[in-house]
């Protein structure tokens, strides 16, 4: 039998493949990647921290873009049968200044131990039809005809998704039926793309095209992780591909790292085949698909992350002035969640343990492990996604904009939409009880 973190591993390494086949740059890409990651380990040693070399190695993060609830209903059964939950809401209509008119959540595993075995995450947008700064009530009528007549996933490969999700595994046949079905699913159609609904739609929103002009779904970058992401970005423009124009995120500076940096090459122009108005087949390109990649810190708080958020938008030089310059401080100020540990060793030498963070840390009570930031930046994402857009798109600006939360996104799926932060800082909470009690403090410590 075939357990889930092993479905999800092997699903990882096929869509990996299948992604390299299709871009080339993808798999240099990755080649530069591990060069950095080993020169990283070689110089400071293990990145332990935040993570093994072997997880970071491994580590993934996909992106695929559907068009209505039932598609996005459906991915996350996909997503299930491999111990991926939906967590976070990301409105990136409101992120970008260019046209993208999606919500998005991210598809990834929630327990810690599964993190460590396989962190696979799928960030997944759905295209919000019913926003009238983006489609007026004619496009809208259009635009969800034609995406109800397709069918993303087939039949049989839901089948196995539910009974691997209701199960937790699957046997070796089974197995093999569910992850040859799920990678085609995610491959660059050959079908002919209709030219001229491609083109309206383009000219809204190059993102509403990707996803509504055609016929099918497709993975649209492969994430890696790498230990210094500026290096990687100056050693790709070496290998002559093109970046875009900058790393999206918090600045480089010399205190810890924290939540999310990314950056990616541009979207490359693909050869396409086109469906004319007289019915032909011509030949076309489309500039869709990206390489991105991404350095991963420590998970904030949201006191944390409100300070991050007030310094995003201004000058570099202002970090080092407001925020926590050391891990000690994000912890002792609360800014960052982190696993604690009794220290190892601490000499018996009568002394009661402190009941406050910082003695525990000062007096060698407790070691502070940093809590991997494991989702993603609104920001961010718009940012990737605008930087490898060939034109802004259009939008009404008189319009009101359609709502769309937390809440409706668990109502579509069926199933609850974490909030990244309760995650973290339930593991948090239950890494400070085991603490208190190793060390024998009482309950209402802490």
């Amino acid at each position: 039998m075939i357990p889930t973190w092993r479905l999800r591993a092997a699903f990882a390494r096929r869509l990996s493949d299948m992604y390299g086949a299709e871009v080339p740059a993808y798999t240099t890409l990755l080649e530069v990647s591990a060069q950095v990651n080993d020169e990283v380990i070689g110089k400071h040693g293990d990145a332990g921290r935040l993570g093994g070399i072997e997880r970071v190695t491994a580590e993934r993060h996909g992106a695929i873009r559907v068009g209505t609830p039932r598609e996005m209903r459906q991915a996350a059964q996909i997503f299930a049968a491999l111990g991926m939950r939906p967590v976070g809401f990301y409105d990136l209509r409101e992120a970008a200044a260019s046209s993208v008119p999606v919500v998005s959540t991210a598809f990834r595993p929630v327990e810690a131990e599964e993190l460590e075995r396989n962190p696979f995450r799928v960030f997944t947008s759905m295209l919000t039809t019913a926003d009238r700064r983006f489609f007026d009530a004619d496009l809208e009528g259009r635009l969800e005809s034609f995406l109800d007549r397709r069918a993303l996933f087939p039949p049989e490969l839901l089948h196995l998704a539910a009974q691997a999700e209701r199960e937790g595994e699957l046997d070796e046949a089974a197995a093999e039926r569910f992850l040859t079905l799920a990678v085609a699913a995610f491959e660059l159609s050959p079908e002919p793309v209709d030219r001229t609904w491609y083109a309206e739609l383009e000219r809204i929103s190059a993102v509403a095209a990707d996803i509504g002009g055609v016929a099918s779904t497709h993975i649209n970058h492969l994430t890696p992780r790498v230990l210094d992401i500026d290096e990687l970005y100056r050693r790709m423009g070496e290998r002559g591909i093109t970046m875009i124009d900058r790393i999206q995120g918090p600045p480089r500076w010399d205190g810890p790292d924290v939540l999310l940096r990314q950056t990616s090459f541009r979207a490359l122009s693909e050869a396409r085949r086109f469906r004319e108005a007289d019915g032909s087949i011509g030949e076309g390109a489309l500039r869709v698909r990206f390489g991105e990649v991404e350095a991963r810190g420590i998970a904030l708080t949201r006191a944390g992350r409100a300070l991050y958020d007030e310094l995003i938008g201004g000058p570099a030089a202002a970090w080092p002035l407001r925020f926590p310059r050391t891990e000690r401080q994000l912890a002792t100020r609360e800014m960052g969640f982190f696993r604690y540990e009794p220290a190892a060793g601490r000499p018996r030498d009568g002394q009661r343990p402190p009941q406050d963070l910082p003695g525990l840390l000062d007096g060698g009570w407790l070691n502070a492990l940093p809590i991997v930031y494991e989702d993603f930046l609104p920001a961010s994402a718009a940012g990737i996604f605008q930087s490898n857009l060939t034109e802004e798109g259009t939008r009404d600006r008189s319009a009101m904009g359609t709502h769309y939360d937390q809440q409706w996104l668990s109502e579509v799926l069926e199933r609850p939409v974490h909030d990244p932060f309760d995650l973290y800082a339930a593991q948090q909470d239950r890494s400070l009880r085991q603490a208190r009690e190793a060390i024998g403090l009482p309950k209402d410590a802490l």
